[in-house]
C-alpha cells in the first residue's frame, strides 16, 4: 500500500495449479479463438475498465478470470469482478458481505473514511475447490473470507493476529498457503494447512534505499520458482525471484519505472498482478490513478526472458492504448455491463452497488424500487447512514434517479449526489409542509476526514406532486475542476438545469473516485422515506 499513497495496494494471485502449469512462452494467438471481437487484426483498448477499481489482484480457474480490488469504507467490500477474456468485466459479489470491523464501520461515534478494505488478496485452493480473500483491517489484525463460488455467499474463516499489510497469498503446488507482506520490509508467512493460523514468518527482503518504498505484494511460483510482485509507489513495479523456496533468498529486479500510460493525463500503471491464460499468454493488469474517477484497470501483455524474469511489451515506449485482443476460447456468454438500468426489482441489491459505511438494514428494502426510510438524524451527508453509491463510468456518463418522494417527512433530504471528500448533490427537501428541488455544494471534509462543510444552497425551485427526476451528469477525465452538472425533470423527458457547474477535485489523498450517491436522511426526526423507481447510468 502506497504510503505515500497511504492505502495503494493488492494481494497476489491463486498459485499452484494455474501458475505452474504451463511455461511462460505464449501460445500462437491462431490456435484460440479472439473472444468478442472476431478476426486476427482484433485490438483491445486500454482501460480495460472505465470505472474505479484499484489494487487489483487478478487470477484464473479454469477458463474464467476473477479480480478483487480496494473499496475503503463502503460495504460490502472487496468486489469480485468476473471476465472470460481479460477485457470484458462484470461485478460477480463481494469477498467481504459486511465492515465488522468496529462501530465506525455504522457511522456510529466515529467514522471509517479511507480506512477498511485497503489492497487485499483473492486466491483460489483447487485441493478444496474454495477461494480466498485475505487482507488486513487497521493495522491490526488480518481477516480470511471464503467461498465455494466467487459470487458468494462469502463467510469469514479466520482472524490472525499479524495484520498482512499488503498482503499475497500463494496457493502452492503442494496445497501450502503462504502469504508475502509489508512495507519496504518484506516478509512472508506460512499458514497452517487449514489456512486460520499462522504457523511461521520470516523477513525475506529489505527494499535498497536507491530505490525507495516497495510494497502492494502478490506471490507467485511459476516454472518452480518464487516470486514476488512488488510495486513502487506510485509510479513502478519491481520483482523479487527466488529459486530457494519460498522463504529465499531472493533477487530484485525492475519492471517498470516512470512508464508513459495509456490515460491521458492519467498517472503510471502500478499495483496489480499477473496472470497467465489457458494458452500460456502472460498478462499484467495494473491500474491508472486518473482522478476525478479514481484508479482504473488496464491490461498488457507480458514476455519473459531466457532466465526468467517478466517483461511488459511496450508500444512506442508506452503502456500501449491498445493491444491485440488476448488468444482465448470464445466466452460462454456476455458479461453483465457495468452501465444501465435498475428498477430494484429484487429482494437484494445487485453488485453494482456498495453502501458509504455499512447500512442500517431495518432503514431500507428493494423490490418495486428502492426504498430508503431515514436512518439518521443529521445535516451532515458524510454522517447520513443508508447512502447508496454507484461508480461513474468514464470518462463521461449521466445518472438519472426516478424518485417517489410522497412520504418524506419536514427536515428530510433526499437526492442524487457526487461523492467524495468534496461533494454536491440534486435533491428534494421538506420543510415547513413544502416541497422544493435544491442543488447544494460546499459539502466537504479536511485531510483527517472531519467534516468542514455540510452544504449551502445554491439554486432551488418549488416542486408538486409526488415524483421528480434528478440528473447528475460527471466528467472524469483526469484533471482539476472537472464539472459536475445537476438538472430535473417533472415528467421525466425534459430536463432542467439548476445551479451551477460543481469542480469535482482530484487529490488522491481520499483514494476512492467520485460516485453516484443515493440519499435520504432527516435533519428533525425518523419517519420519513422516499422510494427510487429506477436508476439509469448511461455514457453520451
Amino acid at each position: 500500500m502506497d504510503r505515500r499513497r497511504a492505502l495503494t495496494a493488492v494481494g497476489s494471485l491463486a498459485g499452484g495449479a494455474f501458475l505452474s502449469l504451463a511455461g511462460p512462452s505464449p501460445i500462437a494467438a491462431s490456435a484460440l479463438a479472439r473472444g468478442p471481437v472476431p478476426g486476427a487484426a482484433a485490438q483491445y483498448t486500454n482501460p480495460v475498465i472505465r470505472q474505479d477499481f484499484a489494487d487489483i489482484d487478478v487470477i484464473r480457474v479454469g477458463g474464467t478470470y476473477y479480480a478483487s480490488a480496494s473499496t475503503m469504507h463502503y460495504s460490502p467490500g472487496a468486489p469480485v469482478l468476473r471476465s472470460y477474456d481479460l477485457v470484458n468485466w462484470e461485478i460477480a459479489g463481494h469477498s467481504v458481505p459486511v465492515l465488522d470491523f468496529g462501530a465506525k464501520y455504522d457511522l456510529n461515534g466515529a467514522r471509517g473514511y479511507v480506512r477498511g478494505i485497503w489492497a487485499s488478496s483473492l486466491a483460489y485452493r483447487p485441493s478444496n475447490r474454495t477461494f480466498y480473500w485475505l487482507g488486513q483491517i487497521d493495522f491490526a489484525r488480518t481477516y480470511v473470507y471464503t467461498a465455494t463460488a466467487a459470487e458468494g455467499p462469502w463467510s469469514r474463516l479466520t482472524t490472525i493476529s499479524t495484520p498482512y499489510y499488503d498482503a499475497g497469498l500463494l496457493v502452492d503446488t503442494d496445497d501450502t498457503l503462504y502469504v508475502a507482506y509489508g512495507n519496504t520490509t518484506i516478509s512472508v508467512a506460512q499458514l497452517s494447512p487449514d489456512g486460520r493460523n499462522q504457523v511461521r514468518t520470516q523477513q525475506v527482503f529489505t527494499t535498497p534505499s536507491s530505490v525507495g518504498t516497495l510494497e502492494g505484494s502478490r506471490f507467485y511460483k511459476i516454472n518452480g520458482q518464487y516470486y514476488i510482485f512488488l510495486t513502487r509507489p506510485a509510479n513502478g513495479q519491481y520483482i523479487l525471484k527466488s529459486s530457494g523456496g519460498p522463504f529465499g533468498p531472493y533477487t530484485m529486479r525492475q519492471v517498470l519505472l516512470d512508464l508513459p500510460g495509456p490515460i491521458s493525463g492519467g498517472g503510471v500503471p502500478h499495483q496489480g498482478g499477473l496472470v497467465q491464460t489457458q494458452g500460456g499468454a502472460w498478462y499484467h493488469m495494473a491500474f491508472v490513478d486518473a482522478y476525478p474517477g479514481g484508479r482504473m484497470p488496464v491490461l498488457a501483455p507480458v514476455t519473459w526472458t531466457s532466465d526468467g524474469w517478466p517483461v511488459v511489451q511496450l508500444v512506442n515506449g508506452a503502456w500501449g492504448a491498445s493491444y491485440p485482443w488476448p488468444a482465448v476460447p470464445t466466452p460462454p456468454r456476455q458479461v453483465t455491463p457495468m452501465i444501465g438500468v435498475d428498477t430494484f426489482d429484487g429482494t437484494s441489491l445487485k453488485p453494482r452497488w456498495e453502501w458509504n459505511h455499512n447500512p442500517d438494514n431495518a432503514k431500507w428494502s428493494s423490490g418495486n424500487g428502492l426504498t430508503l426510510r431515514t436512518a439518521t438524524v443529521t445535516n451532515d451527508l458524510y454522517w447520513a447512514r443508508n447512502t447508496l453509491t454507484h461508480r461513474i463510468q468514464g470518462p463521461a456518463s449521466t445518472a438519472t434517479v426516478q424518485l417517489d418522494f410522497s412520504a418524506m417527512r419536514d427536515g428530510d433530504r433526499a437526492g442524487l449526489a457526487l461523492l467524495r471528500d468534496s461533494s454536491a448533490w440534486i435533491g428534494v427537501r421538506r420543510d415547513g409542509g413544502t416541497t422544493r428541488v435544491a442543488m447544494v455544494n460546499g459539502l466537504t471534509m479536511d485531510s483527517s476526514w472531519n467534516t468542514t462543510g455540510t452544504g449551502t444552497e445554491l439554486a432551488s425551485t418549488a416542486v408538486s406532486g409526488g415524483r421528480v427526476w434528478l440528473r447528475a451528469s460527471a466528467d472524469i477525465r483526469p484533471g482539476s475542476a472537472r464539472p459536475g452538472t445537476f438538472s430535473y425533470s417533472t415528467d421525466g423527458t425534459n430536463f432542467i438545469r439548476l445551479g451551477p457547474s460543481f469542480s469535482m477535485g482530484n487529490d488522491w489523498r481520499f483514494f476512492m473516485g467520485y460516485r453516484f450517491a443515493l440519499f435520504n436522511h432527516a435533519t428533525q426526526a425518523l419517519g420519513g422515506a422516499v422510494r427510487v423507481l429506477r436508476f439509469e447510468l448511461s455514457t453520451p
